[in-house]
């Protein structure tokens, strides 16, 4: 009898376990990885992180992909930084923000990201980069705000023409997805999701892959994704993904993105055109080239410039032609900046 009540007891103290072991890696988590950036409020009680380097008369703004973070972006941003001030920042409900109050659609975003700059004190010009996701996002700020962007840089956008009409298929695999996201939540309160991804990015790997072993196909698929996308990214960097994706809100925040896939696709499939700003568009190799007419819908003065050896993670597999791309627009920028007003110019 003592035998089986033990059981019950046992799993109880596991499970404390688990609890104090999240608890105190979160707590230790945010002391030592965000401590280079700070914290702005943007009202509803949200607060964004938000990471700043390098100064300059334009800002260089990073905006990550779908349930990227700020650290995507560490080493073109580094770089970026030694010629021009430079952003990047965790979108609300990923990475060190603070949860998300309204859906992940590019409006949304877009407003928010006004407002952060607002309150953060950063002043346009603004020279928008985007990844996949993150290519919407700027897209629709620059709609919005027309005025403070100076030129924009798309790294692969998301293409909505791909996914619409949004048939069972493709609701399937966004569902799978949602799915995978909400089945980590608990998963990372326990403390495993800590334990896999500090196995993985920070020591051998082998408890990984036996917790990826355990929980089937989808644990499979998301460790070799995980494999696959973090690998390209500085070796130094890993311990700080690490620290996020052991994050029940990191997984939550996850899965908002992804349900606010199909109202994205509604609201930028028509999108207006940007009128009047520079867009420089990089294609993968390994994907077909947009269209002309699909250009034109992004805006009217878009150039598309192919990665040859890229994948979707153009600024992984080629940081270098994003960085230069930057550096032109960058460069173009303080030039409109430095140049005298017509009102300034006199008739000696």
């Amino acid at each position: 009898m003592g035998y089986f009540l033990s059981i019950p007891c046992l799993l109880a103290a596991l499970v404390a376990a688990g609890f104090l072991y999240q608890w105190l890696g979160a707590h230790y988590d945010r002391w030592r990885y965000s401590a280079g950036g700070r914290w702005i409020d943007i009202g509803g009680g949200q607060r964004i992180y938000l990471l700043e380097k390098g100064s300059g008369e334009a800002t260089v703004l990073f905006e990550s992909g779908i349930a990227a973070t700020n650290l995507n972006w560490f080493h073109i941003q580094e770089t970026v930084s030694r010629f021009a001030a430079t952003a990047s920042y965790d979108r609300g409900g990923l990475g060190w923000s603070s949860p998300s109050r309204t859906a992940r659609t590019p409006s949304n975003l877009a407003a928010e990201l006004h407002e952060l700059m607002r309150e953060a004190g950063l002043k346009p010009p603004f020279i928008l980069v985007g990844h996949s996701f993150g290519g919407l996002v700027i897209r629709r700020f620059a709609l919005l705000y027309p005025e403070e962007v100076a030129s924009i840089v798309l790294v692969d956008p998301l293409r909505c023409e791909e996914w619409l009409p949004l048939d069972q298929a493709k609701q399937a695999k966004l569902d799978r997805g949602i799915r995978l996201a909400g089945f980590a939540i608990p998963i990372a309160r326990l403390g495993l999701a800590r334990l896999a991804v500090t196995s993985l990015l920070c020591r051998s790997g082998r408890i990984a892959d036996r917790l990826a072993g355990a929980a089937g196909e989808g644990g499979l698929h998301v460790l070799e994704r995980i494999k696959g996308e973090v690998g390209k990214m500085p070796r130094e960097v890993w311990p700080s993904v690490a620290a996020q994706w052991s994050r029940p809100s990191y997984y939550a925040g996850m899965r908002n993105h992804v349900a606010a896939v199909p109202d994205t696709l509604l609201e930028m499939q028509d999108a207006e055109p940007i009128r009047g700003i520079p867009v420089l568009l990089l294609t993968p190799g390994k994907s077909s080239p947009l269209s002309d007419e699909c250009l034109e819908k992004i805006g009217d003065t878009v150039e598309q410039v192919i990665a040859p050896a890229s994948a979707h993670w153009i600024h992984l597999d080629e940081p270098e032609l994003v960085i230069q791309s930057i550096r032109e627009m960058v460069t173009a920028a303080t030039l409109v900046t430095a140049a005298p007003s017509e009102e300034a110019v006199t008739v000696g």
